[in-house]
């Protein structure tokens, strides 16, 4: 390189340009969640409809979360409404317990009933970090009347249609490479089933970004006859995008929602004279808890609601039954927001190469059924449809644990695994971005020497990270790019430059094939 003449003493700057382009690894644990929240506004803007980043519970809740006019009373994010029905001879009720001598079952209005914002909190609890928020509205007017025994949980209020929007609006951005609609078990089956198909159609067509999801009749399972939501669920996947698809069973009981969470105003739809009369009975009347809802229903009244509830606990065990079991059943979750936390943590802290499994889920004290190992194997592999649904799992002595990482392809060898889509994913995605660097370079014997280079730098940095199996680069990789190779005098013709790339992921040599082809500039006449 000549040397620039220095005429005169001082400081010379020379600027040298090293030409050389890298594969930059593009983040692989950006879940998007979509469905309904307290609000979705921020400084008069609306985000209602729109895919809006955030990166913690902090940004979520400025955007997203009722802002609290009285810092002595907190506003309720989520306040879910339950029933005291009296248990008839020969129904089976969840969640009964016995007051004055009679059976009563603590039963929730399915209008009140959502998932999104416990969700949030259990994403970010088990490690979650970036990620997009798409709400498709606000909660919608409770029913006023508790879910029918033995009835299906479906919410009126959340809609096939806000769902498919949101979920729409996701294909005009790149980042997200999972998607979460926690609301989904909330549709009836027929609904759910057209999402989850409209989901996993959407991921195959973008390729950047997988759907997790959770199975109607999870949260109340049959201890006997639950294999009929398995198995309706499998009906209503379809056969398209399987592999850009993981489903986790059961959902979990959690610790998200605290006793202060809930109060007198969430029974009966805040009729709280309801709630006394079951509490103060004429012929067992509690004279202190009828002082306190006289002063609950005092507008002037000038205890805080939280003074008012402490002070109804320690006079009413009966009530303080009631909280426990409305508290239980607003804590069970669908596992789908936690799981996408779970793989952030694994992604960050070794690779997204690495198992999302073995794992157990923070916030997590409980199931709503205990699987053995035999019910697991029905999940874990279906002879007919292949569809492996990953179970969640109670073990003597090491807790809960996730135990299972299969994609809904389970009879496929090269797709089945979790870690091995999501992986090719990122590959896919980072070589693409790469090469778009060369667009206007010429299509020529420089230019594929060069591309083949930064894929082969970055898949060498990733097998030396874990990521690739094999002793040695040429057992986990191969990267091809030009005449004769992978294009004919007629791409080259017509300005495409196809590069094919072989990676091992499972095993040493057993290659998974995939090319991209980019459009470069056409050459000069």
């Amino acid at each position: 390189m000549p040397k620039p003449d220095h005429n005169t003493p001082g400081v010379y700057i020379e600027e040298i340009s090293f030409d050389a382009h890298s594969v930059v690894p593009l983040p692989t644990a950006v879940p998007a969640f979509i469905g309904y929240t307290p609000k979705a506004s921020h400084n008069g803007v609306s985000f209602f409809d729109k895919a809006i980043r955030i990166s913690s519970f902090a940004e979520f809740q400025a955007f997203y979360c009722l802002e609290n006019s009285m810092p002595q009373t907190p506003a309720k994010q989520y306040s879910p409404q339950y029933y005291l029905v009296e248990q008839k001879p020969g129904v089976d009720y969840i969640n009964s317990l016995a007051i004055n001598g009679k059976d009563y079952a603590v039963l929730p209005d399915p209008n009140t009933i959502y998932y999104l914002y416990n969700s949030i909190r259990l994403f970010y609890e088990n490690g979650g970090r970036d990620a997009y928020i798409v709400s498709v509205g606000t909660y919608g007017p409770p029913s006023g009347k508790p879910l029918q025994p033995g009835a299906p949980l479906v919410n009126p209020n959340v809609l096939l249609n806000d769902l498919l929007g949101g979920i729409s609006l996701l294909k005009k951005v790149q980042e997200p490479t999972m998607y979460i609609c926690p609301e989904a078990t909330l549709l009836n089956v027929g609904n759910n089933g057209n999402l989850m198909q409209e989901m996993l159609l959407q991921n195959a067509e973008k390729r950047t970004a997988i759907s997790i999801f959770d199975l109607i009749g999870a949260k109340y399972p049959d201890p006997v006859l639950f294999s009929n939501d398995i198995q309706t669920f499998r009906n209503n996947t379809g056969v398209n995008g399987l592999s850009y698809g993981a489903a986790y069973y059961p959902f979990v009981s959690t610790t998200i929602m605290q006793p202060t969470d809930l109060d007198f105003n969430n029974f009966f739809g805040g009729q709280t004279n309801k709630l006394k009369a079951l509490l103060s009975p004429a012929d067992a009347p509690n004279s202190a808890a009828v002082e306190i809802f006289a002063k609950i229903n005092n507008p002037d009244t000038k205890a805080l609601p939280q003074q008012l509830q402490a002070a109804l606990l320690l006079v009413s065990p009966e009530y303080k039954d009631i909280l426990n079991l409305a508290l239980e059943d607003a804590n069970l979750l669908p596992p789908s927001g936690g799981m996408a936390g779970i793989m952030t943590m694994v992604d960050n802290q070794t690779g997204v190469w690495k198992a999302p499994a073995n794992i157990s889920m923070v916030g997590v004290k409980g199931l709503t059924i205990n699987l053995n190992e035999n019910q697991q194997s029905g999940l874990n592999v279906d002879a007919v449809s292949g569809k492996s649904i990953n179970a969640i799992r109670n073990f003597t002595g090491r807790g809960i644990l996730v135990w299972g990482a299969r994609t809904l392809d389970g009879n496929s060898l090269d797709w089945k695994y979790i870690p091995v889509r999501r992986t090719m994913i990122f590959i896919e995605q980072s070589c693409k971005m790469a090469t778009q660097a060369y667009v206007f370079e010429p299509n020529d014997q420089n230019t594929w020497n060069a591309v083949k280079s930064m894929i082969e730098n970055f898949l060498i940095n990733l097998w030396k990270q874990g990521g690739l199996s094999g002793a040695k680069p040429s057992h986990a990789f191969a990267v091809q790019c030009g005449l004769g190779s992978t294009m004919t005098a007629q791409d080259i013709q017509e300005s495409n430059l196809i590069v094919h790339i072989q990676v091992a992921l499972v095993r040493p040599a057993e290659f998974i094939t995939f090319s991209f082809s980019q459009k470069m500039t056409a050459p000069l006449p």
